[in-house]
């Protein structure tokens, strides 16, 4: 490798003009575990995100005179673990301010050798747990793992959560504080806390594709870009656990529901409806992935949320076409659904399921039964499924109020065209 200033150098290959495009995908892939060895030797997380930054522009000066190195990770963690140990000799308030943190941090593991030959550790699973934390508030676990473990920039977090970068700047040193001050231990759980602490990690994964599929505002419907790195990040927490099938779960409900992407815009940016999907255009290598983690993550013991969901979606994926929908299956899962995570949202969702099995009375009936329901007050999504069941029974006055009441509370443009289009044929 190309040898940093004043250390010993190291192999290296790869021609000099690959050397940008290699940076940037090696920060992408290894940030990550850079950031979560760092975290796991020095005990903080700031230090980490600096000295990963420096070790990243030391690569942009050096590599393009010797090429990326065989090791690249290695290369980063040594580099930016010199510069930790440089930066901690010239403060030597921030040395003492840290001990106590590496003193807790090397009874819990011991830390790596400093070998530059070494192979980066991959620590990312303690980071998961870390930025998940059941005592850091919701929000602040979703930026605090597209920050860290996505490698996304305080700007660009703000942009994926649809926040003003100095709200975020704020939320971000919020999290990392609390982390510091409650002394969050850098861990993966013990098999007893596993299963109480896992749903908040899979959580902040969803949440975040959950804006990236469906935005909640602004112009556009889909912001492939933030799916996609939930996606990613499920990979990586499926290779790390293998053995949990809610994990499996969750990265099949993702992929079952992204493979549709490209359908559900039209030409002109306008939504479309499942049912009016033209169903080529839909993923299949990525429907046929998703479909064998659905039989992974039922298979072994009773199913998970996650594992449910992915079913219901493989179930759409599968049908031929709209009204080859297997829709008593899909009720019948959404029991399940119901018995194992019971919110408004999903009796909503298991409405609409009805209604499409039994009519639009049936369901209309099960979705008056949830008018009272707080959570629902301003969901859009409820409104719209009243409205709509209301326009198929022929009641078009009240399918117009519901369509207005849903146009006050949609978030982005193509939804609110969508809407806009509905009230017009009720009016």
């Amino acid at each position: 490798m190309t040898a940093v200033v004043g250390e010993d150098p190291m192999d290296a290959t790869g021609p000099v003009e690959e050397v940008g495009t290699s940076v940037e995908a090696v920060f992408r892939e290894e940030r990550g575990r850079l950031l979560a060895a760092l975290v796991r030797r020095f005990g903080d997380l700031d230090l980490a995100e600096e000295v990963a930054s420096e070790a990243i522009e030391a690569a942009l000066v050096h590599w393009p005179a010797g090429g990326v190195p065989s090791k690249p990770g290695a290369w980063l963690l040594t580099t930016a673990r010199r510069k930790a140990v440089d930066r901690l000799r010239r403060d030597r308030a921030y040395a003492a301010r840290l001990a106590v943190l590496q003193v807790e941090a090397d009874r819990a593991a011991p830390a790596p050798a400093a070998d530059a030959g070494e192979e980066l550790p991959d620590e990312r699973l303690q980071l998961f747990f870390t930025c998940a934390h059941p005592a850091l508030p919701a929000e602040d676990r979703i930026a605090l793992t597209l920050r860290c473990l996505a490698g996304r920039t305080t700007p660009e977090v703000a942009r994926a959560l649809l926040l003003p970068p100095a709200t975020m700047a704020k939320r971000i040193v919020r999290a990392k504080k609390k982390i510091r001050e409650a002394r969050i231990p850098f861990r993966v759980p013990g098999a007893d806390e596993l299963p109480d602490r896992l749903p908040g990690v899979l959580q902040v994964i969803y949440s975040i594709y959950t804006e990236g599929y469906a935005a909640s505002s602004g112009p556009g419907l889909l912001r492939v870009d933030v799916a996609e790195e939930a996606i990613r990040l499920a990979r990586i927490l499926r290779r790390l656990l293998p053995g949990e099938r809610e994990v499996a779960g969750l990265l099949g409900l993702m992929l079952l529901t992204h493979a549709r992407r490209a359908a559900r815009i039209g030409p002109g940016g306008e939504l479309v409806l499942l049912g009016d999907q033209d169903r080529a255009l839909w993923d299949r290598p990525m429907i046929e992935e998703g479909q064998a983690l659905v039989v992974t993550a039922l298979t072994g013991g009773s199913p998970g949320p996650y594992g449910v969901q992915a079913a219901i979606a493989a179930l759409h994926d599968e049908a031929p076409d709209w009204p080859a929908t297997d829709w008593p299956q899909i009720v019948a899962l959404y029991d399940v659904l119901l018995a194992l995570a019971p919110s408004p949202v999903v009796a909503l969702n298991r409405a609409v399921a009805v209604a499409m099995r039994d009519g639009p009375e049936a369901g209309l009936a099960l979705l008056d039964e949830l008018a009272g329901e707080q959570r629902l007050r301003g969901y859009h999504p409820y409104a719209l499924a009243r409205a709509d069941l209301l326009r198929r029974l022929g009641r078009r006055d009240q399918a117009a109020a519901a369509y207005r009441e849903a146009l006050a509370t949609a978030g982005t443009e193509p939804e609110r065209a969508h809407l806009r289009r509905r009230l017009r044929s009720c009016e």
